[in-house]
């Protein structure tokens, strides 16, 4: 397995990040085709045994099972030392007053929540879901710096903002001196490139670790663009909502991926997420798995080595999309 720093920090995380959205309570949740905890274990555990040690949760995934289930899963099969855990906060937890986003309130309660559903002392990189347009920047990040100091997170991050936004977060931590996010988890891949027109290059000048989600474009990435539909491409409404604008430009890419693959005789994971890792300043991407063979084909994907020329071809017929993440 390989590992890099995230972003300017001495943390090293395995280049590939397990997501665990897919774990959970298909009752509690948008998804249906997510597992129960029975089939989520095994999962969690091949990643372990392949050497990676970065996963990623949200508070609002099946309303805190996922939580329930990775920390549970870590404590029986890891050393929580050598584990990284990242979690996020922002999404509705419960109806009423306060059930949501990033105020101080919120935040401070719902830290509290994520560790006892892990089962964790601490996490080591607690991330804001989305932006809160309700709560002013200073109040979240004054509330997040109290999180690191009182030793219930160990580095914070962010996900699926405008870069301006970004920005303006950085500048009230520096501003301040409180705790500033070391990472952006953002969506990025080969059929989704916006942000590379600003976010990728303020991640560079600022250090920032990216751990892009959706890299294999929810599966679109590998298999053939009029391949039999899964559970998931049939009822997940918010990957439909992604992909399916710019059709046509989109197939090309799709296309360019497998012939890729073929000809370097690999899957077309390996294509796609081979595409990512060269990108800077990508740390590991977030890679969502149902099955131990998604696993596998994922970390494949770190002994490809794409040349500029398959960089080039891979990217030529890209066209710009709607703005998707941001809201």
């Amino acid at each position: 397995m390989d590992h890099a720093k995230l972003g300017h920090t001495g943390m090293d995380v395995s280049r590939i990040c397990l997501g665990c959205m897919g774990f959970g309570d298909a009752d509690r949740w948008i998804h249906r085709w997510v597992l129960d905890e029975d089939n989520s274990r095994p999962i969690i555990k091949h990643a372990l045994d392949l050497g990676i040690n970065f996963f990623d949760t949200a508070n609002v995934y099946s309303l805190g099972r996922s939580e329930e289930i990775l920390g549970r899963a870590l404590r029986d099969f890891a050393n929580r030392d050598e584990v990284v855990v990242a979690t996020k906060v922002h999404g509705r937890m419960h109806e009423g007053p306060n059930g949501a986003g990033l105020s101080r309130k919120a935040i401070l309660s719902e830290i509290d929540k994520s560790l006892r559903r892990l089962g964790m002392d601490y996490v080591d990189l607690y991330l804001i879901h989305r932006w809160d347009y309700e709560t002013p920047i200073e109040e979240t990040m004054e509330a997040l710096h109290d999180v690191v100091r009182a030793g219930k997170a160990r580095y914070l991050g962010a996900s699926a903002m405008f870069a301006w936004q970004f920005q303006q977060a950085l500048h009230v931590a520096r501003t301040h001196g409180w705790t500033r996010f070391v990472a952006m988890q953002n969506h990025l891949n080969l059929l989704y490139r916006e942000e590379e027109r600003e976010m990728l290059p303020l991640c560079r000048a600022e250090g920032i670790g990216v751990t892009p989600y959706s890299p294999l474009a929810s599966g679109r990435l590998t298999r053939d663009w009029s391949s039999e539909r899964t559970l998931r491409s049939e009822t997940d409404q918010i990957a439909k909502s992604k992909y399916d604008a710019t059709a046509d430009a989109d197939r090309m890419v799709v296309e360019r991926v497998a012939e890729t693959a073929e000809k370097r005789g690999v899957p077309r994971a390996h294509i796609a997420l081979a595409w990512l890792l060269q990108k800077e300043p990508v740390a590991a991407p977030i890679v969502g798995a149902t099955k131990t063979a998604h696993l596998d084909d994922a970390v494949g994907a770190l002994s490809v080595k794409l040349s500029r020329d398959e960089v080039a071809y891979l990217e030529e017929p890209y066209v710009p999309h709607p703005v998707v993440g941001p809201q």
